[in-house]
C-alpha cells in the first residue's frame, strides 16, 4: 500500500503503487510488442505512395491513435491525390501486420508481468487503437491470447484515444468498476484516455517524449519494475 508520502506525489518514479486494484488493462502497441517501428516503416512506406514524405520524428505526433484518425490528420496536412483514406488505412494495416508476423518481438517484462498478475487472480483486458485484426496477430505471435478475458479495439468506439471509450469498454468487460482497474500505457493519448476513464495510469515509455507522460501518476522505464 502507498504511503500517504507518496500519495502526495503526482507522478511515483518506480513500481510502487497502491495494491487494491482488482483488474489491468494493457494497451498493446509499444508496450506488449515494440511496434511502434514497424508502424513507422508501414507509415512512411504507404504515404511515399501517394507522394507525402513522413519521417520517423513526424510519425511520433500521431502515436497511440487510432488508423483512422492518423491517415485524416495526414491528409489534413498534406492532401494527396488517389488513394482514399480507407485504401491508405488498409495499405498501412496490411504493411504493418507482415511486418509484426516477421518481426515483431514482447518488450522487456510483458511475460513476467503479466504471468505474475495471472498467478494473482486478476483479470487482464486489452484496449489497443489498432484495429481487431492486428490485435489477434500479435497475442498470437507473443503467445499471449488465453491471458485476456476481453479484446477491445478503438475501432469499435466512437472515437479513438485520448477519449476513454476503449478503456471504459474493456472495464464493462471485466466486470470491474474503472476506478478500481489500472491502465497500463505507452502514449500521451493513451496515458489521457485511461486517465479521462477514471483509471490509475501506469506509463512506460516507448519512443515517447517523457515530458508528455508526466501526467501519468506512475512512470516505469519498462514492465520489469513491476513490484510483484
Amino acid at each position: 500500500m502507498a504511503t500517504e508520502e507518496n500519495k502526495k506525489d503526482t507522478t511515483a518514479r518506480g513500481p510502487e503503487f497502491p495494491g487494491d486494484f482488482q483488474a489491468a488493462i494493457f494497451d498493446m502497441d509499444g508496450l506488449l510488442i515494440d511496434s511502434e517501428p514497424l508502424w513507422r516503416r508501414a507509415e512512411i512506406a504507404a504515404f511515399a505512395r501517394v507522394g507525402v514524405s513522413l519521417t520517423d520524428e513526424m510519425c511520433k505526433e500521431t502515436m497511440g491513435t487510432r488508423l483512422d484518425d492518423m491517415v485524416a490528420y495526414w491528409r489534413a496536412r498534406f492532401p494527396w491525390e488517389g488513394a482514399s483514406d480507407e485504401a491508405m488505412g488498409s495499405d498501412i494495416l496490411r504493411r504493418v501486420t507482415a511486418l509484426i508476423a516477421a518481426e515483431g518481438e514482447p518488450l522487456p517484462g510483458v511475460h513476467e508481468v503479466i504471468g505474475r498478475l495471472r498467478e494473482m487472480g486478476v483479470p487482464l483486458g486489452l484496449a489497443s487503437s489498432s484495429p481487431m485484426a492486428l490485435i489477434e496477430a500479435v497475442v498470437d505471435r507473443l503467445g499471449l491470447r488465453d491471458s485476456f478475458r476481453v479484446l477491445c479495439t478503438a475501432v469499435d468506439e466512437e472515437k479513438g484515444k485520448p477519449d476513454p471509450g476503449v478503456y471504459l469498454t474493456a472495464a464493462r468487460g471485466l466486470g470491474v468498476a474503472p476506478q478500481r482497474c489500472l491502465a497500463f500505457e505507452d502514449s500521451p493519448a493513451g496515458v489521457t484516455a485511461g486517465m479521462r476513464a477514471g483509471m490509475r495510469v501506469v506509463a512506460v515509455p516507448s519512443g515517447s517524449d517523457l515530458a508528455l507522460l508526466e501526467h501519468a501518476e506512475f512512470l516505469w522505464g519498462t514492465l520489469e519494475e513491476h513490484p510483484w
